[in-house]
């Protein structure tokens, strides 16, 4: 009875021990340490490292993001895990909030910034972390609080990808869905809002672009403009549409009119300015700017944006094989 009650009491690490040998493997390591409990728990957790590193190919799909922002920078991590069980863990919740918040007070912040670039765990690995957690604490690396974690939760715990954004000439707005907990949720929009005038009404700008980030995530869109659709991906769907069309049977000059119809259609379907807003759908989002640009006095611009969703790249590589876009 000692030796579960000695076990149940660990931070989570002695707990998937005991899943991982029996009664008399974790009683050896009591007596192989002399009863002394500080020593057996550290044996403990260093048999927990150990699973941690045999783990680690395993796939983790399930996760949070985090966001840290304030109103002209944004940071958002994904923190993978193998189970949704996981995923509601009080610790693995605040491992991946605190990865967020040091991404976004990072030194080397504003470089990654400008162009909202994606960062992968080689970007971070050897960043510092202050964590002050009951059960982690102390300044770390983020490899070896990721590692910590994983070992604490008996299962592949990874850092999945980041983004930083930032603007110098408007606000930051984020949504997130699913969310457990202010800063974290398994869907994300961020967007940049850029203004001409300086001294234009934040809370005007905030509102809007707050419900721009909803819409971003319900509606998913590809690309910001319709300028920024390749001329190969136009090409492809017109070459598509043509096809479908001529298949009517009808003649060249109609074929050509609904070949434009259902381009303008891929447009509102895949173009965020294009796209009918979620929150009014008599509406578009470039006339939601025109309006809050009469609003607030002055011209209002989607700067970058960015869609993100849990898992949604591991699914991605599953399907393809390939390496993926992660945003746009």
């Amino acid at each position: 009875m000692f030796i579960v009650s000695f076990l149940n009491d660990e931070s989570g690490t002695a707990v998937k021990e005991e899943n991982e040998c029996s009664h008399n493997r974790c009683q050896s390591i009591l007596v192989n340490c002399n009863w002394d409990i500080e020593a057996a728990q550290k044996e403990l957790r260093k048999r927990g490292l150990v699973l941690a590193s045999k783990k680690s190919p395993r796939t983790a799909a399930e996760g949070l993001l985090a966001v840290a922002q304030d109103e002209k920078r944004a940071a958002v991590i994904e923190l993978n895990c193998e189970t949704d069980f996981v995923a509601r863990n009080e610790i693995f919740q605040y491992l991946a909030l605190s990865l967020a918040r040091s991404m976004l007070s990072a030194e080397s912040f504003s470089q990654h910034a400008s162009a909202a670039t994606p960062l992968g765990f080689e970007d971070i690995e050897s960043m510092k972390i202050a964590l002050d957690h009951t059960k982690l604490n102390g300044e770390t690396t983020v490899q070896n609080a990721i590692t910590e974690v994983a070992a604490m939760m008996g299962e592949n715990v990874k850092f999945g990808r980041g983004f930083a954004l930032s603007t110098s000439q408007g606000i930051v707005s984020s949504y997130l869905h699913t969310s457990p907990q202010p800063g974290l949720g398994r869907m994300a929009g961020i967007l940049t809002l850029e203004v001409e005038n300086g001294n234009a009404p934040v809370d005007a700008l905030q509102r809007v672009g707050s419900s721009i980030a909803m819409h971003i995530v319900a509606s998913k869109p590809l690309f910001l403009s319709k300028e920024l659709v390749s001329s190969e991906a136009i090409e492809s769907e017109r070459d598509i549409l043509r096809t479908q069309a001529e298949s009517t049977g009808k003649p060249p000059m109609a074929i050509e009119k609904m070949v434009e119809g259902r381009l303008r259609k891929y447009f509102e379907e895949v173009v965020l300015l294009e796209q009918k807003f979620v929150m009014n759908d008599s509406t578009n989002i470039k006339t939601v700017l025109n309006d809050l640009s009469k609003e607030v006095g002055s011209s209002v611009k989607i700067g970058k944006f960015l869609r993100m969703e849990v898992g949604e790249v591991a699914q991605r590589a599953e399907a393809t094989s390939e390496p993926e876009a992660v945003a746009q």
